[in-house]
Formats: C-alpha cells, sequence, structure tokens
C-alpha cells in the first residue's frame, strides 16, 4: 500500500466520522427517547435517517471535494446538537433544552473541526502522489475566514465566499494560464488588494504570489509552501 492510499483512507475515515456520525448520535438519542417514551416519540428517527441517508450519498460524492466537508460537517452537527438537546423535552427531561445553545455551537465547532482536521491529513505533508491524486484541494486564507484557494485538476480558483454567488466574489484560471508563482514571507503590515471582493486582516506568515491574465495574487496561507508545490507538480503533469 502506498503513502497515498494509506493517508487517504485515514482521510476518509475522519469524513466517515463528519457525514455519518452525527446522524447516529442523533439516532441514538432518538432511540432512547423512544424506549422511554410513547410509541409516537420514535417518529422523531425520521430525521436522523434522513441525515443518514443524505450523508450516505452526499460522503460518496463529496469524496475528492473536501471544501463540501466544513459546509455538511457544520450542518450535520449544529442539528445533532440542537435537536440532540431539545429532543428529550418529549419524555419530560427539560435540562438539555436549557444547553441548546450552547450544544448547537458546540455541534458546529466540532462539525468544522472534524472537516478541518481531514482536509489537515490530506494536504501535510507535500506528496507527490497527492498532486497526481483526483482531489481537489482546499487552502484556507489566512486572516480571511471565507476566503480559500480551490486547486482542482486543471484549474485554480480563488475565492472571497465559501458559496459564490456573484462574479465579483471568485476568480478562476487553468493553470496554463499561470505565468509565475513563488512564496514570499509577510510582515503582517502589507495592505493586500484583490482583484475580487476579499478582504484580508494582515497577518505575519508565509504567503504565495500567484500570477495568471495580468493579474497578481498574494495569497497568505500557512500552507503556501505546499500549495507552490502542488500548483508546480499539476502545471507541469
Amino acid at each position: 500500500m502506498s503513502e497515498m492510499e494509506r493517508r487517504d483512507r485515514r482521510v476518509q475515515r475522519i469524513v466517515a466520522v463528519t457525514y455519518l456520525g452525527f446522524p447516529v448520535l442523533l439516532l441514538g438519542i432518538v432511540a432512547w427517547v423512544g424506549l422511554n417514551g410513547p410509541t409516537a416519540a420514535w417518529a422523531g428517527a425520521v430525521v436522523p435517517l434522513g441525515m443518514l441517508a443524505a450523508g450516505v450519498v452526499l460522503r460518496g460524492r463529496h469524496r475528492f471535494h473536501p471544501r463540501w466537508w466544513a459546509a455538511i460537517g457544520g450542518l450535520f452537527g449544529g442539528l445533532a446538537g440542537l435537536i440532540g438537546s431539545l429532543y428529550p423535552l418529549v419524555i419530560g427531561v427539560w435540562w438539555p433544552a436549557i444547553l441548546a445553545l450552547p450544544f448547537l455551537i458546540l455541534g458546529l465547532l466540532a462539525g468544522l473541526l472534524l472537516a478541518r482536521r481531514a482536509n489537515h491529513t490530506l494536504l501535510v505533508p507535500y506528496s507527490e502522489e497527492l498532486a497526481d491524486s483526483a482531489y481537489e484541494l482546499v487552502f484556507r486564507l489566512r486572516g480571511a475566514p471565507a476566503g480559500l484557494v480551490l486547486l482542482g485538476a486543471d484549474s485554480v480558483t480563488i475565492q472571497g465566499h465559501p458559496m459564490p454567488r456573484t462574479p465579483d466574489q471568485s476568480r478562476t484560471y487553468p493553470l496554463s494560464a499561470l505565468t509565475g508563482t513563488f512564496e514570499v514571507d509577510l510582515s503582517g503590515a502589507e495592505r493586500l488588494k484583490f482583484p475580487i471582493a476579499l478582504t484580508v486582516v494582515g497577518t505575519a506568515g508565509p504567503a504565495l504570489i500567484l500570477q495568471a491574465a495580468g493579474e497578481d495574487w498574494v495569497l497568505p496561507t500557512n500552507e503556501a509552501p505546499i500549495l507552490l508545490q502542488l500548483l508546480d507538480r499539476r502545471r507541469t503533469r
């Protein structure tokens, strides 16, 4: 088994927990309520079973698209936290409902952290096999919580929003259009400007200069060295 195959297995185990673990947890809570309450309480199983079915389908579709992992993880985690804290009211257990908001936030954060862990496991350390894989790779921009760089098989996309709704929120270039890529270190005092609607808070650390179609980008990301190597590898393969 190659290193990439082992890494893929580790990543997909985390993704499985993200997509399937929260529905199973919620189903367990509904089952506990059903066993201790009226038969009608089992009707609540429709929600976690629906989430579980959706998780199975979406996990297959999103296998090579890490940009979706955080969205599904946050959604499923938040729903599990909220519904799981409110459903015991059916049998008169009221105290979890008081913590509904904290459980919602906790579930949301757990889903986001699992997705981030899966993406980090995928990217680090750099591997040429990763560059040759079918994965669409995601790099988060430091200082811009919603900013992303998506590296596909033959294109690179910079987004100012996870789900761009207007043309000024993202820009895509074929890899063949790139004319220069360089790694730099930022002091944090720079005022970065972008051709799209994207605001970045200046922070010290590594960054990637990307030149394409007459436009220059300074992309602050902690994985700049890995992004540079992956870009160069995919451009020349």
